[in-house]
């Protein structure tokens, strides 16, 4: 992974790395690799994340279907 520094401006080189982590999930693999986790606890996890995957496309299909109303949008934070 590579950021650019422009300027010598560490804090937002810093805030650009911090997100393109966050993107490719290094945060949630680390936080899992904490501890041993076994093989069933790990299949559980799995499945419920696989079942979470599904459903979330399931809701957006029906969105772009007009089937449910669209997702709302937060607030932009001050």
């Amino acid at each position: 992974m590579q950021v650019i520094v422009k300027d010598n401006n560490i804090e937002q080189a810093i805030r650009v790395l911090k997100k393109k982590m966050q993107r490719e999930g290094l945060f949630r693999e680390i936080r899992e690799r904490r501890a041993y986790e076994k093989p069933s606890e790990r299949r559980v996890r799995e499945r419920a994340q696989a079942i979470a995957r599904q459903r979330k496309a399931a809701r957006k299909k029906m969105q772009r279907e007009g089937l449910l109303p669209a997702a709302r949008r937060r607030a932009p934070a001050r």
